[in-house]
């Protein structure tokens, strides 16, 4: 098979992935080859088992196209979802279903020149135990917290390796292709090729974790800026509050809305007497004591309420920027935060309400994120599949019945 025939077979499997389910004619469209050498192309996938026709599509009043999907389990992707202080690793299928259960450990970022090696070490530590043979995964996805540049594989806030990039040192230490990028443009990523901005041309996804993220979705793309640094959300300068971000700037963004703030407000709420069903947080699990704040405002606490909405409020006051700098039609509050749901809405509207010119404000909708917390892991995944075709990946198709499933 020629290189080029092999480049086309891969952006066939790229787009099957992504869509799901494809025409024969929607391929030849998406690949730009004629539809008798994309017809001859998918008859050689499905030949090889990578391919299967899945039934036809909805009329239209004419013949029914037949449509094809990719056979769930004939390659897989690690994902891995990182944030300062929790990691989430997981393998899935090219239906974007996790073959074994979420890999999740303590892995702080911040002053720890471990890091990387303990990343690297669980990662490969994972695919050992699931059993799946290296030859039948197409590649690893990171997302992560920091300033990172994708095209060059190079996070320049955490895990720099001695030498090279960190994408060079995983993939030597894994024998894996591995791709980088920060976490908010993946739940981005995430929610443009399989969320809320799956339709939209012009989205902004906020990721509401212990900073307040920003992915940024123009004319259809995921925005990625001049060096890769796009979305720094959490640093806009919106306070004279004299606090500290973890920046080094004081007043940012980040200062009055991150979940960490949450946490904090929370506890010196409660030393201060406030009524509420919580008890005193711990800083140190903090996953875990966000989830009580969130179950609390589920049984109505109105403190846990009352912390949470002036959060969304002040995140409602960025919002007002980006509506009046990028006019979106689109805001989708996704990421850890997001399971928070509606109680957000509300605050940010009255934001948008009293910062936003309301003909602005009027054509932008506020959505809650269907991916919620799974985000992250699916736009890693996607960040795999998005740079297929360029990998050297030359693989036969997988066996899943041959796999040993631990």
């Amino acid at each position: 098979m020629t290189e080029k025939n092999q480049l086309y077979r891969k952006k066939i499997i790229k787009h099957l992935y992504f869509s799901n389910m494809l025409s024969c004619a929607d391929l030849s469209d998406k690949i730009h080859k004629s539809l008798p050498v994309t017809t001859k192309m998918l008859g050689k996938l499905i030949e090889e088992g990578w391919v299967t026709e899945t039934g036809f599509a909805a009329s239209t009043g004419g013949r029914r196209a037949v449509m094809y999907s990719l056979l769930p389990d004939i390659l897989y992707v690690v994902s891995v979802a990182m944030d300062q202080l929790i990691t989430r690793i997981a393998i899935l299928n090219m239906q974007n279903k996790q073959v074994a259960a979420t890999e999740l450990c303590e892995l702080p970022l911040l002053k720890n020149p471990l890091a990387l090696d303990m990343l690297t070490e669980k990662i490969d530590e994972v695919i050992t135990r699931s059993g799946i043979s290296k030859n039948s995964i197409a590649g690893v996805g990171i997302g992560m917290p920091g300033f990172v540049d994708s095209a060059k594989g190079m996070n320049y806030t955490f895990l720099e390796p001695e030498q090279g990039s960190l994408t060079q040192y995983i993939s030597s230490k894994i024998k894996l292709p591995v791709y980088i990028d920060n976490d908010s443009r993946l739940i981005a990523l995430a929610e443009l090729m399989f969320g809320a901005a799956r339709t939209k041309k012009n989205a902004m996804v906020i990721n509401v974790g212990w900073g307040v993220g920003l992915g940024m979705i123009l004319n259809g793309d995921l925005f990625r800026g001049h060096n890769g640094f796009a979305g720094e959300f959490s640093h806009i300068p919106l306070f004279l509050n004299n606090k500290l971000c973890s920046c080094g700037k004081s007043g940012c963004l980040e200062t009055e809305t991150s979940l960490l703030v949450v946490i904090e407000k929370a506890n010196k709420g409660l030393k201060e007497g406030k009524i509420s069903l919580l008890n005193e947080l711990s800083v140190e699990h903090a996953e875990q004591a966000f989830q009580d704040i969130i179950k609390a405002a589920g049984k109505g606490d109105k403190f846990a309420v009352e912390i949470l909405s002036e959060s969304g409020y002040n995140i409602g006051r960025g919002v007002a920027i980006l509506i009046h700098l990028l006019n979106p039609e689109l805001v989708i509050l996704s990421g850890r935060g997001s399971s928070a749901g509606k109680i957000w809405q509300a605050p940010i509207q009255q934001a948008l309400n009293e910062h936003c010119i309301p003909r602005l404000a009027s054509n932008t909708e506020i959505e809650i994120s269907s991916l919620g917390y799974q985000a992250e892991v699916t736009g890693a995944a996607a960040l795999v599949m998005e740079n297929f075709e360029k990998n050297e990946f030359k693989k036969e198709p997988a066996h899943p019945e041959k796999l040993v499933k631990k």
